[in-house]
Parts: C-alpha cells; sequence; structure tokens
C-alpha cells in the first residue's frame, strides 16, 4: 500500500483491539513461559553471552552474535507475553451459567456439531494463544469458532471457509473443563544445559 493511502488514527480515536480472552489454564500456561524465560533463560544465555565477549573480537565470534540474536528474541517474546498478561481477560468454562448463557454457545464452550455429510466432529472454543488443533481447541475468532458463537442445540450455521461454503448442525452445547497443555521447558534451551552439579 502507498503511504499516500494509509492515514494516522487521532488522538481522541479509540485503539480497536480484540479482547484477550482466555482460559484459567491457558493463562497460566503463559505466566509460566513468561516466569521461565524470565528468570532462566535470558539468565542463562546472558551468561554465555559475557563469556563469548571476554573471547576477544566480537565481530569474528559466532558465540557472540548468536547470544545477542537469542536474547532480542527472548527479550521481544517477554515483551509480547507481558502484554498478553496484563490484556487478559479469564473466562472460566466450569463457572455456573444461567439462562441463555447456559444453552448457547460462547467463549470457553464445548461444542457437537455435523456437517451436511453427517461426520461428527467436537470442538472447545477457547482465546487465541490456546489453540491446540490436535485437542480440537480452536480460537473464538477463527471462522469456525464464529459460526459456532450463539448457537444451540438444533441450530444450522453457515460456516464461510476459505473452501468454501459449509452447512453445519450443532447437536450440543455444553461447558466443561478446558485442559491446556502446559508450558514445558523446550529441550534445546540454554537453561536445560545449565544442568546444577550434585555434590
Amino acid at each position: 500500500m502507498r503511504k499516500g493511502f494509509t492515514r494516522k488514527p487521532q488522538a481522541d480515536e479509540p485503539a480497536i483491539r480484540l479482547k484477550n480472552y482466555i482460559t484459567p489454564s491457558g493463562l497460566q500456561r503463559l505466566k509460566d513461559e513468561h516466569r521461565f524465560l524470565l528468570t532462566r533463560e535470558r539468565p542463562a544465555v546472558a551468561e554465555v553471552v559475557a563469556w563469548a565477549a571476554g573471547n576477544g573480537d566480537r565481530s569474528d565470534n559466532a558465540d557472540y552474535r548468536y547470544g545477542k540474536r537469542r536474547l532480542r528474541q527472548i527479550d521481544g517474546r517477554i515483551r509480547f507475553l507481558t502484554k498478553r498478561i496484563e490484556a487478559a481477560e479469564v473466562v472460566d468454562p466450569e463457572a455456573p451459567r444461567t439462562g441463555q448463557a447456559k444453552m448457547r454457545a460462547f467463549f470457553g464452550a464445548t461444542v457437537r456439531y455435523t456437517n451436511a455429510v453427517g461426520e461428527e466432529r467436537v470442538v472447545s472454543i477457547v482465546g487465541t494463544d490456546e489453540v491446540d488443533l490436535g485437542r480440537n481447541h480452536i480460537s473464538w475468532v477463527s471462522p469456525l469458532g464464529r459460526a459456532l458463537m450463539k448457537s444451540e442445540a438444533g441450530d444450522s450455521v453457515v460456516l464461510q471457509a476459505p473452501g468454501g461454503t459449509e452447512y453445519l448442525t450443532v447437536l450440543e452445547v455444553y461447558y466443561q473443563r478446558i485442559s491446556v497443555e502446559p508450558f514445558r521447558e523446550p529441550p534445546g534451551s540454554e537453561a536445560a544445559a545449565k544442568v546444577p552439579r550434585q555434590s
């Protein structure tokens, strides 16, 4: 896009942002990763960078250059996670619901539906930081998530997907605990290489 067609937002215009809805276990995963990067991974990489800096010529020092690049990546991820955690609006799928909220699909719902050829599928509607297609966790802002929103058992919904239009029939909507894969320390992390020596 050419610069002539862009406009700067006015000072009095509110910034349009999607809410960061997230389940309690999804928020815990973000916090665990944030804590790991801040307290273990970043200090371990900083130690390697300090060691590499002491080895002389930095322009020809691969350990130093790689370490500095890795520190920038870690700092970027820490900033991203900090913003996501601060903006988080926790919605507990297990919280009691009444009236329409109990019957209809909203954030945190698990929905059983069938497509036009009778294939049945079950998905849970979660936040953008919790998407896990292997566990059938879909984002509330995905095409399928938006199509299922506010539907209830017996409703027919239209899914506008990149591959074309699909017609789905909602069979059941219920709310239960949605288990998110917990954060695990990456096997190749610098902190993993720093195993404490036993005396």
